[in-house]
């Protein structure tokens, strides 16, 4: 595997025409092979090709729905549960025994490093959750050992055992009831491994590249990897559902936001991450700015375990003394709602009656003065050195929560890494205050909840606050266990007012998620939860764009629309 970055694109793009077309170079399979691929520039590299591992919007876009599939899916704008790799599946009375029975058509990819010699069967699906579930397990220390999604969730407390009925048959024993059980195994996290592979790379000591040179059954497959410039992926053509309409999916990886609106214009990227100058793209009749309401929060946190923010009156004082409506306007201009909790006014368990921050600097200041810092003190703050839906540009947010803590003599010294080394030095607690925020995985109130603030999730790393509330924790557990809506609403209220009052974060916005593309890129790409999907994305041929209207009014609409 290649590991040495790409300078240009353009290079790659020759290498890549020469080394796939048999005729040559000419300008005929130039044109034959790009309207076969598409480019997308995406704002940061992988941690890692196997989504079990991280819990990062950049991982689960590269590998989720490109790679990989789960045993359920979620489809349509009522996110309504349906089968995947499992055909169907039954849940007993009691919630606690869940039975699903596979496909028997399901092929893993061909690569130059993997041949399957069998379709996918039972003993993959519990190859892939045994990895996780059993410390013991030969896989499960690999690349660390380290699961946050399922941890969070207290996956191996919940599950009794999980048993082959036969090879086309798997029944999840549950030590106790959970609302979101099904809602987890659709989410990006739970994917199906190959346990014929991992038996290959045991073989040969080569243990870790099952999450390196990733084997999965999803619509594309792995061909090669430049850290920090490009990831090339082929259609699986094997592909138990239609085989995908794009031969070659490319992620050109640039971290500059005017880097890829540059490459955008310039037509060296088809599709665009996270588009900054909505109305430059708008301009551009064969262009389309695109958004959808996502389900997300971003926020201002603390490490509540480091002075002087283990002292919950500084935390609430830092809260007075930002102006989170400055924020809204000039960091999100419009494109987002003010949040008052972590939940989005789109759940179902959001609750109005939660009141708005306050901004009041004398407050603020008096906080200080009771909490024992009356001339204020210093503070280092970590800003994301990425563009994410919840926060568009977090170090200019940054300086703006500088400029507002001046105001109460707190001197903010902003920091920050390249995107993977920032996470990993948050998850061992290095910092005092970050800006970050949380891209929901499935639309169960409990993801936001759970991975976000629990006391679980503290230990994992992903609840970046290290802060752990029992009171907290024992409602969000009380709302996993009843079926009853109104009392799980309740629970999730109660938690919401302990959040407020214990300050581990600062909710600051729920934000709509921005693409930008080509106009002849057709399909959907993103969702309201989760990562991205390719799978059905298909690029228009030359004669069929000239049927298009010349002014491409419903593009334009379209744009519009997404905007407004």
């Amino acid at each position: 595997m290649v590991v040495s970055p790409m300078n240009y694109l353009s290079a790659f793009i020759c290498a890549f025409f020469t080394l796939l077309v048999v005729s040559g170079c000419n300008n005929e399979d130039k044109l034959s092979l790009s309207q076969r691929s598409v480019i997308y520039c995406a704002e940061g590299s992988p941690e890692t090709f196997n989504p079990q591992l991280v819990t990062s919007g950049t991982t689960i876009d590269a590998t989720s729905n490109q790679l990989y599939d789960r045993l359920i899916a979620y489809r349509g704008a009522e996110n309504e549960l349906v089968p995947s790799l499992a055909k169907s599946w039954h849940v007993t009375r009691d919630g606690k025994k869940i039975t699903f029975y596979l496909r028997k058509n399901v092929t893993f990819h061909q690569t130059d490093y993997f041949t399957p010699s069998r379709l996918l069967n039972a003993d993959d699906v519990l190859f892939s959750f045994n990895r996780i579930l059993d410390e013991k397990h030969p896989f499960h220390l690999v690349s660390g050992g380290h699961y946050p999604f399922f941890q969070n969730i207290e996956f191996k407390s919940l599950i009794d055992k999980i048993e082959k009925i036969n090879d086309y048959t798997i029944r999840f024993h549950l030590t106790r009831t959970d609302n979101t059980f099904l809602a987890n195994l659709a989410a990006d996290f739970s994917v199906i491994l190959s346990a014929e592979y991992a038996q290959q790379l045991t073989k040969i000591s080569a243990q870790q590249n099952i999450d390196t040179m990733p084997i999965g059954t999803g619509p594309f497959k792995l061909k090669e990897y430049r850290v920090g410039s490009l990831i090339r992926f082929y259609r699986h053509d094997a592909y138990w559902q239609a085989p995908a309409q794009m031969e070659q999916l490319v992620f050109d990886i640039t971290s500059s936001n005017t880097g890829r609106l540059t490459k955008l214009l310039a037509k060296e990227c088809d599709v665009s991450s996270y588009p900054i100058a909505h109305e430059k793209i708008i301009e551009h009749n064969d262009l389309i700015l695109e958004s959808i309401t996502a389900l997300n929060v971003g926020y201002f946190a603390f490490n509540t375990t480091k002075a002087p923010f283990d002292n919950v009156l500084v935390r609430q004082a830092i809260a007075y003394a930002i102006n989170k409506e400055v924020l809204l306007d000039t960091i999100y201009q419009g494109h987002a709602e003010l949040a008052n909790s972590i939940l989005p006014n789109s759940s179902w368990a959001h609750d109005t009656k939660i009141k708005a921050q306050e901004f009041n600097l004398l407050k603020a200041q008096n906080l200080l003065t009771q909490a024992g810092y009356p001339g204020g003190f210093s503070m280092d703050l970590w800003a994301m050195p990425v563009q994410r839906p919840y926060n568009p540009n977090a170090i200019n947010m940054a300086k703006l929560l500088q400029a507002d803590l001046k105001k109460i003599n707190v001197k903010v010294n902003i920091v920050s890494y390249e995107w993977n080394t920032f996470l990993h030095r948050l998850s061992l607690g290095e910092h005092q205050t970050f800006l970050l925020g949380w891209s929901a995985d499935h639309p169960d109130p409990d993801n936001f909840f759970t991975p976000m603030l629990s006391c679980s999730a503290s230990y994992t790393g992903s609840n970046r606050t290290f802060w752990c509330n029992k009171h907290y924790d024992d409602l969000i557990h009380k709302a996993l266990k009843t079926n009853n809506i109104n009392k799980r609403k309740q629970y999730y209220s109660q938690a919401m007012a302990i959040i407020s009052a214990e300050v581990p974060l600062i909710p600051i916005a729920h934000s709509k998620r921005y693409q930008a593309r080509n106009k002849d890129i057709i399909g959907d790409i993103i969702a309201p939860f989760g990562g991205i999907s390719f799978y059905q994305v298909s690029k228009l041929t030359i004669s069929e764009e000239k049927v298009l209207p010349l002014n491409n009014d419903e593009s334009d609409e379209r744009s519009t629309e997404a905007v407004n």
